[in-house]
């Protein structure tokens, strides 16, 4: 199985190496498009076998899935350039640019009668690591297709199917969320630093009691599931 990823920012990166590092897919079945070439650089250096492009339409040509991982108000320029090279009937769409939902995106991918299975996805930064969280929804895709986007992503963390109307507060929770638990690290150290650690030792002492708060949590979580 093969994946383009059109857009190889931040986001799109990320998705690449956390799928290449899981053994999600092998890393010369990932192409990853980007117009620079110090990310795409980047990105070959990082996961040695990746295929990189400036060219998207040809690209999507031979994947099975393709991903759009470009800003939102990029996103309609970046459907129009490979649409006439997508299939629509082998290939599975996803899209995570935040805000454009699944009507916007039918008629973003609308060609002829020829209809595409698309899925709208909400990721976050932590599927670098195998550690993210994902939310996706979609009126299009078969059952089937449903299934091997909560395998793959399943692989490189939590992936759960929502309905659309939910997907604005799973970004707010884990997209958008990891950002304000960065935050509060950050500020964790810093006090822990103006009250006379050194910032290492800081910085260590608030990792480990989030992972064991997180870890104690979970325990009691699983305990009264149990009981």
């Amino acid at each position: 199985m093969k994946i383009t990823i059109i857009g190889a920012g931040n986001m799109g990166g990320a998705i690449a190496r956390g799928f290449a590092a899981k053994k999600v897919f092998a890393a010369k079945d990932i192409t990853c498009c980007d117009r620079s070439d110090t990310t795409l650089d980047g990105l070959k250096k990082d996961v040695p076998g990746i295929g990189i492009s400036k060219d998207n339409a040809t690209a999507v040509k031979g994947a099975d899935i393709v991903l759009f991982a470009v800003k939102p108000w990029i996103l309609p320029s970046a459907i129009e350039e490979v649409k006439e090279a997508l299939d629509y009937k082998k290939q599975l769409i996803i899209s995570i640019a935040a805000g454009v939902g699944l009507d916007k995106l039918a008629q973003l991918f609308e060609k002829g009668s020829d209809k595409a299975q698309i899925v709208y996805l909400i990721p976050n930064i932590a599927v670098e690591v195998g550690a993210g969280v994902f939310f996706y929804c979609s009126n299009t895709a078969t059952g089937k297709n449903l299934d091997l986007i909560q395998r793959l992503f399943g692989q490189v963390g939590f992936a759960k199917q929502v309905e659309e109307k939910q997907m604005t507060a799973g970004t707010a929770l884990a997209s958008c969320g990891i950002a304000y638990v960065f935050r509060y690290i950050r500020a964790n150290v810093e006090g822990g630093v103006e009250m006379g650690f050194y910032p290492k030792d800081a910085q260590e002492i608030v990792l480990g009691t989030i992972k064991g708060a997180v870890e104690l949590l979970r325990s009691r979580i699983s305990s009264r599931a149990g009981g």
